[in-house]
């Protein structure tokens, strides 16, 4: 990192962190039809703040949901060519309740800005702007070339995006992709993300009687929705951990052993884990794995929520015609997600309760995917991450799901650098989400920084 550009940090620290707290405020939530107008809003900010870091070719793309919005600068002649990519849409701020400081009002707290979207992911997209503007303003120049793509759908599927990487393959070629979107392992430590988990989202519908029905009347013959959906959702998995979907377990690939020994290298407690993140009584899951196997290396099935018969305040004896869940099967690399979708509906055919139909809807799908830790661009982070950060960078996967990096992989060919600057402890879809400060300006000193050495 040259002295420069570190100066410019230095002396930007406020107007840095003013901006952001301006992208905050705009209540981007993707999934509320009431916030469109805010999703322009935040697709706006997003266009201005490239333009003004002297990006090019700005373009605001709209699509059946959520505008993309793409920007680039390719005046690096014989230079690599990255592709930058981040999402300015958030997850609802519900249960308001449980938030100290109203979910979009930034508010800074030991050390930390809380505010819905400050880690997931307007914080760390935000850093890729500032960086490329500290070394614009510094060198009047860039050390690559670079494009921006950025959505506001990644909270329900990144369907568009998708779409429009398989349809544009020749204009978003690149070299790399960089994705700030995961977290620190923890304080301190520089991580790069080599492996995420995919995923198959869906929602079953269970239909019993015509209509709802009285307890008394009916209770003992008539099929109830909500009971029969409990049923059989409580056959997908067993009290340890074992889903029971058949062929859910034929393709998963243990980790190599190398990087098991890494994982067991990891300043990792899990009674910490459990206080501290999970803050339950007990952890649960397959218990002849290790606690990382568990969140990283191994398939899941989760049930988010179920809906249905009568939940009011008082009382209300009916038997519900129906009721829906959303459910979740996490993914390792090597699963087809196809495949997946075709044994669960299997499964729900087989496992349906007398009396209950199930119609099993298909919200979003995608694979697991790992990339390769000696990639020279993959290394180059890494040795960038350490200079900054003064200390050895650990690579590690993640449960959790970015689809955007396998469209990647496939649609241009490009492995996807994952250098977030997260904490676990962020609480990210939860209320009082926050983002260590120092991280957001050590995050912009990074990403210039792997910028000038990948431009070397």
């Amino acid at each position: 990192m040259s002295t420069a550009s570190d100066a410019f940090i230095e002396t930007n620290r406020d107007r840095f962190l003013d901006e952001l707290k301006t992208f905050l405020r705009i209540p981007s939530i993707s999934t509320l039809p009431e916030h469109r107008d805010d999703m322009h809003r935040a697709a706006q900010f997003v266009a201005d703040g490239l333009r003004s870091a002297g990006l090019e070719n700005i373009e605001i793309i709209p699509t059946k949901q959520h505008p993309l919005v793409y920007a680039d600068w390719l005046h690096a002649p014989g230079k690599p060519t990255v592709l930058c990519y981040g999402h300015y849409d958030v997850q609802p701020a519900d249960p308001l309740e449980l938030w100290k400081s109203p979910p979009f009002e930034p508010t800074l707290r030991d050390g930390s800005i809380y505010a819905r979207g400050s880690a997931d992911d307007k914080g760390q997209m935000y850093m890729h702007v500032k960086a490329v503007e500290t070394l614009r303003a510094v060198n009047g120049t860039l050390p690559v070339n670079l494009k921006f793509l950025i959505e506001g759908e990644e909270e329900v599927g990144g369907g568009s995006i998708a779409q429009y990487v398989a349809d544009n393959p020749q204009k978003l070629t690149a070299d790399v992709a960089l994705v700030s979107d995961t977290a620190l392992y923890a304080p301190g430590i520089p991580t790069l993300c080599i492996g995420l988990r995919g995923l198959v989202y869906v929602e079953v519908e269970a239909t019993g009687p015509a209509r709802d029905l009285h307890s008394g009347l009916y209770g003992g013959a008539a099929p109830n929705a909500v009971f029969g959906l409990i049923e059989l959702l409580a056959k997908g998995k067993n009290s340890r951990g074992e889903i029971k979907i058949p062929g859910i377990y034929d393709d998963v690939e243990p980790p190599a052993p190398a990087e098991k020994e890494s994982w067991a290298a990891l300043p990792f407690k899990e009674k910490e884990f459990l206080k501290k993140e999970v803050g339950s009584t007990k952890l649960t899951g397959e218990s002849k794995y290790s606690v990382l196997e568990r969140i990283w290396a191994r398939p899941t099935f989760e049930v988010h929520g179920i809906a249905g018969g009568f939940t009011g305040a008082g009382s209300k004896t009916v038997i519900p015609a129906k009721a829906t869940a959303k459910v979740s099967i996490r993914l390792v690399p090597r699963q087809d997600p196809d495949k997946i979708i075709a044994s669960f509906r299997a499964f729900v055919k087989k496992n349906a309760p007398r009396g209950v139909e199930f119609e099993v809807r298909v919200l979003s799908s995608s694979p697991g995917l790992v990339v390769d830790p000696d990639h020279p661009a993959i290394q180059t982070a890494a040795r960038a991450f350490s200079d900054i950060f003064q200390k050895p960078t650990v690579f590690i996967r993640s449960g959790g799901s970015i689809p955007i990096v396998g469209d990647f992989a496939t649609h241009l060919g490009i492995p996807t650098i994952l250098m977030g600057f997260g904490l676990p402890d962020d609480g990210l879809h939860s209320p009082n989400e926050k983002y260590a400060v120092e991280n957001y300006y050590k995050g912009i000193m990074t990403v210039a920084h792997f910028l000038e050495e990948y431009g070397k």
